[in-house]
């Protein structure tokens, strides 16, 4: 994908996550290797914005901290007073940039690269003011519903605490994506006020704002609402955790990889994997791990950091680390360390 000059990003990152039950900040907990605001960071990476912002609050140091690697600017939301507050936080950053501004959660861990390339494309192709990324939920209990009018126009997303209970059975909701233009953004954001429930700056509210404007809102329906969902509790942290890792045996097993109960095996970004390897149930690969052509890995296998030559044999329930092995060598079961 080629820069945009015209696309700045800002990833919302300062909330607390009380469901998570947890003294850690929501977006610092780890699944598939990462805590789940990198793997939305990588997410966006591929379309190569001119800017990248995140907004950080609770635990702002330890948030801080975990982005050392990131190319991003970062900004504090020193009060919780909502996401409309949370993006207009960024305008010292972003208030000169023309484009667009794409703006999505750090609790979004699912959500893939060409999903948001195919948003972004499509909000300039209808040349609108707002695109708002939807979805359809069987259960649409927590999230805010996306209200339209009889053509599927986009009239106003109502948060749950301030839906009535006709809008509550509206199945088709707010995925918490946007894509924005630039100059509308930060005057309609400074003007929202804190008329709801829960006394906050809505974000959602400037998509009212642009319908009483005469201006364009879109909607872009994404077909797969779990690539969509925020991670609020520690079972949907272990849903998404489960997703991810299908998603890369799969990934894996299309280029020939031989996978004994994917369900069951875990492999790292990192590890690099040739065909004609075959792992068995309850194999972790961990680190930069390298396992060449013909190795077999049996039942409950851990290896960190370890390079396998060809036609390797690792016996089950072995855990290896920071090692290399030649050719066709054998590791009994249960060995430790070498």
């Amino acid at each position: 994908m080629t820069e945009h000059a015209s696309l700045s990003l800002v990833v919302l990152a300062a909330g607390k996550g009380t469901r998570m039950k947890s003294d850690k900040a929501k977006v610092l907990h780890e699944l598939f290797y990462a805590p789940m605001l990198h793997h939305v960071l990588n997410a966006v990476s591929p379309l190569l914005p001119a800017k990248t912002v995140v907004v950080v609050g609770h635990q702002r140091q330890a948030v801080e901290e975990s982005l050392a690697d990131f190319s991003v600017d970062i900004v504090v939301q020193e009060e919780q007073l909502g996401t409309g507050h949370a993006v207009l936080c960024t305008k010292p950053i972003l208030g000169t940039m023309e484009g667009t501004v794409m703006i999505l959660c750090g609790d979004t861990p699912l959500i893939r690269s060409e999903t948001l390339q195919a948003m972004a494309d499509e909000h300039l192709a209808h040349s609108a003011a707002i695109t708002v990324m939807t979805t359809i939920l069987e259960d649409p209990t927590h999230y805010g519903r996306v209200i339209c009018n009889n053509e599927g126009m986009v009239l106003s997303i109502v948060e749950e605490k301030d839906a009535s209970p006709e809008q509550k059975k509206i199945e088709e909701i707010n995925a918490g994506i946007y894509c924005v233009d630039a100059k509308f953004l930060f005057p309609h954001l400074q003007s929202i006020g804190t008329d709801n429930s829960q006394g906050e700056v809505y974000l959602t509210d400037i998509v009212s704002q642009a319908v009483q404007g005469g201006l364009s809102v879109h909607k872009f329906t994404n077909p797969c609402p779990q690539d969509v969902l925020g991670v609020n509790s520690r079972v949907e942290l272990a849903e998404a955790q489960r997703e991810l890792q299908l998603r890369r045996n799969r990934e894996l097993m299309l280029q020939g990889v031989g996978m004994v109960s994917p369900d069951t095996i875990l492999v790292s970004p990192q590890t690099t994997l040739d065909q004609d390897v075959t792992l068995h149930p309850g194999v972790q690969l961990s680190g930069e791990s390298t396992i060449s052509s013909g190795c077999v890995i049996e039942t409950g296998v851990l290896l960190h950091n370890v390079n396998l030559a060809a036609g390797c044999r690792i016996g089950a329930y072995s855990c290896l680390e920071e090692c290399s092995l030649q050719a066709e060598t054998v590791i009994p079961p249960h060995t430790n360390s070498i």
